[in-house]
């Protein structure tokens, strides 16, 4: 087979009409999810798979990385034959659930915790600490732990690669604002007064920081030690230290530290407002890095890095990617070798090479690539403390948190932002409607 006929991009999604398919609510009620493979099936490393994965083959390093790891992995079991499926990662949800609900998902198919789980729950993938017992001892832990449904057994995906966010800010805006640009923030309360004193010297022009709430609110909870979720599966961050931190957040909304139309805005706004130097602060992967030197050299040149911001003693946050198997996969033995394969140290390490992400593997972390910033950049700056933040870091998000429940949250928040709800009963309505969605408490 070709490396043309290898790589098919699916440059647009059609979700099936009629169909509900935000994964959240996605029904598989009367489609075969498969079965547990055998012994025998997983010995039989043979035939072809599809391997899909989000977004990657726009980026010619890495659609050149994957087709190299593929031909690797034919070469040495050539019996097989890997077709590799690119999706973009606009409208990808809704297609994964179409092809569950269709019973024809991809043989690999590559997804995040929140993608992955509602599909977990209705028993869609393959248990692989069944599989391959001695497997989850060679991973990050808590990448690992990424693909685990509350109250069920088993992991159900092996972790690919993961990102531990830094803080990104531009050194311009912090001297127009009269800030040393070598002092980075180290805590919350420190980002909070520089973003104040930012916004106050951009007078509308420019700002300090961007709520980014869809991507942050909870986790930010997380990182200054709110518990989001026990073990019945009841939200439980309504507490009061979750109602001052709102407080402050509607305060600075309220005085102009934020961007007036900031909180409905996505986190691609953010990202956009720190490549157009109208936002200070960015806190993101050091992937990032690379899309901020090709879209704006300018600020690019202005950007410095620091550690990612959490309490003292808590955690901060992980971003995991995986590669999860269905069970209708009429090739699992394969499909098993092929994500043992592609995840291993060696691949990792040379995947983590070409883009900047961190290898879920320990062993390929422990290679000296990820603690050499000896070239003096802020990329191989931020590969290093994202790598050394792995110690402390987990996937915050807890996979309930859906668009659904997000959605919900964010509702009543935005609300409490405005002032037409105070913080406790903001957070009060936030945590009911977030339970009666999950069902937690019954």
């Amino acid at each position: 087979m070709t490396l043309n006929r290898k790589r098919r991009v699916l440059g647009a999604v059609a979700a099936a009409s009629g169909l509900a398919l935000a994964l959240a609510g996605c029904s598989l009620d009367g489609v075969d999810t498969g079965s547990e493979a055998s012994a025998d099936e997983l010995s039989t490393v043979e035939g072809e798979i599809s391997f899909a994965t989000l977004e990657l083959s726009s980026n010619p390093d890495l659609a050149k990385y994957i087709e190299d790891t593929i031909a690797a992995f034919e070469e040495e079991y050539p019996d097989t034959d890997v077709e590799w499926i690119d999706v973009p990662f606009a409208g990808a949800q809704e297609k994964f659930a179409a092809d569950a609900a269709a019973g024809n998902l991809p043989d690999v198919v590559n997804m995040n915790p929140n993608f992955a789980q509602p599909l977990e729950r209705e028993g869609v993938f393959m248990d692989i600490d069944q599989a391959d017992p001695e497997l989850a001892s060679e991973y990050v832990e808590g990448a690992w732990k990424g693909f685990q449904v509350p109250g069920t057994e088993g992991t159900f995906g092996v972790p690919w690669y993961l990102t531990s966010e830094v803080t990104m800010y531009n050194a311009d805006l912090y001297e127009q604002a009269g800030l040393d640009p070598d002092a980075a923030p180290e805590t919350f309360e420190e980002l909070y007064e520089n973003a104040a004193a930012i916004s106050e010297a951009g007078n509308g022009a420019f700002y300090g920081l961007h709520p980014a709430l869809e991507n942050r609110f909870l986790t930010d909870l997380a990182k200054i030690g709110v518990p989001l979720i026990d073990e019945d599966l009841v939200w439980t961050f309504n507490t009061p230290e979750a109602v001052e931190y709102v407080e402050m957040l509607a305060e600075m909304y309220q005085s102009g530290v934020f961007p007036a139309d900031s909180l409905t805005q996505t986190l691609n706004d953010a990202k956009e407002g720190y490549q157009a130097a109208t936002i200070a602060v960015f806190p993101s992967g050091p992937n990032f890095l690379n899309g901020i030197e090709q879209n704006a050299p300018e600020v690019f040149e202005n950007t410095r890095v620091a550690p990612q911001i959490a309490a003292e003693g808590e955690p901060i946050n992980m971003s995991v990617m995986g590669l999860l198997i269905p069970k209708t996969s009429e090739n699992k033995g394969t499909a098993l070798a092929f994500t043992k394969f592609i995840t291993n140290a060696e691949n990792q390490l040379a995947f983590s090479k070409v883009a900047p992400v961190l290898p879920s593997v320990t062993e390929a972390l422990e290679d000296p690539f990820f603690q050499d910033d000896s070239d003096g950049t802020e990329l191989s700056k931020a590969v290093k403390l994202s790598a050394n933040g792995l110690e402390r870091a987990e996937n915050l998000t807890p996979v309930q948190y859906d668009d659904q429940v997000k959605n919900a949250v964010l509702a009543k928040i935005q609300l409490a932002l405005t002032g037409e709800l105070s913080a406790q009963d903001a957070l009060d309505q936030a945590v009911e409607a977030a339970n009666e969605i999950t069902g937690g408490g019954e």
